[in-house]
């Protein structure tokens, strides 16, 4: 990598993108080369829509699935019709449009890629976690945050203004307890269960089963969030606490908690996250959902609250 590009940090983000995809595209073409296929690697998105439809489909259609502006979809087609890889016909709804679908000769082209994908597909698992191990859900975090917020409305935005997840310290015991305070108030007496290993007067990471984690979120200065993260075994994590500032519900502060305690899971090469649910918050129920967290037996080693409504896990 050239000094220069160094030198320019987050502000090269984009070019190194782009040159990362480069290269694998040109790898990709090779390896189709070596094993004696007329085929790209930029095909592919377009090709693999087409191989997944059963219906004709328009270039809108094809470009709405895989997020490609209607031209680059469009010279896709061109070079999949040349190579004689799909049929082309009019749209009897839409003169304007023409239905697209593979031909007999693209039908059969699938049977010879599905083993080379499936090679390169592991080959790109093994590369991605070079970078992290949760690499693709990092990609989904950076292309949800450009598609919500685009980058120009984000470059108006002061550094104060946007949430970034911290790292325990001893400094932060105090914010513990005001987030952790008025919820323990409301619902436990102001007493954590001794279980959870955790008091409001020392929160520190030796309370927890060894190789616990602690992280604080915090937005224009102020603390408004926490998570523990509890180690049941070699391979196993749990979610002590979540409390979040509920002033600031609308700011996703628990979703960048959870997202953080999932990286940390995965860089400690665990198989499973586990949380114990309360039935009367449908609201996370929604989130964990979403984050993939299915219903499951609790395993050995955990510790069940008097609240528990249900245990979720997700496997890594």
């Amino acid at each position: 990598m050239s000094s220069i590009i160094t030198k320019m940090s987050y502000l090269a983000g984009v070019t190194r993108f782009r040159r990362i995809s480069e290269k694998l595209y040109v790898d990709g073409d090779k390896i189709y080369r070596a094993a004696g296929i007329e085929f790209k690697a930029s095909w592919f998105p377009v090709y693999f829509v087409l191989a997944l439809t059963e219906n004709p489909v328009t270039v809108m259609q094809i470009a709405d699935q895989i997020d490609f502006s209607h031209i680059t979809v469009k010279n896709v087609i061109r070079e999949l019709e040349k190579q004689e890889y799909v049929e082309i016909i009019s749209n009897p709804a839409d003169g304007r449009s023409k239905l697209i679908s593979l031909s007999k000769k693209g039908q059969k082209l699938i049977y010879r890629l599905k083993p080379i994908w499936m090679s390169i597909s592991i080959t790109l698992k093994k590369v991605f976690q070079t970078g992290h191990p949760d690499f693709m859900n990092i990609l989904n975090r950076i292309d949800s945050q450009i598609e919500k917020n685009p980058l120009h409305l984000l470059v108006a935005q002061t550094e104060s203004d946007t949430i970034t997840v911290i790292d325990y310290k001893p400094g932060l015991e105090r914010h513990f307890h005001e987030l952790a305070g008025p919820w323990l108030s409301g619902e436990v007496n102001s007493q954590l269960e001794e279980k959870e290993g955790i008091t409001l007067q020392s929160p520190d990471p030796s309370c927890f089963l060894e190789g616990g984690f602690l992280f604080f979120a915090r937005y224009k200065g102020q603390i408004v969030g926490f998570v523990a993260l509890k180690r049941l075994d070699n391979e196993r994590f749990e979610f002590a606490r979540l409390y979040t500032n509920p002033v600031f519900n609308n700011l996703e502060i628990d979703l960048k908690l959870i997202e953080r305690c999932i990286c940390r899971c995965m860089e400690n090469e665990a198989r499973e996250l586990w949380h114990q649910t309360i039935l009367d918050i449908p609201e996370a129920h929604i989130l964990f959902h979403k984050l993939g967290f299915i219903e499951k037996e609790a395993p050995p080693g955990m510790q069940l609250s008097d609240q528990t409504g249900k245990v979720i896990c997700l496997e890594f």
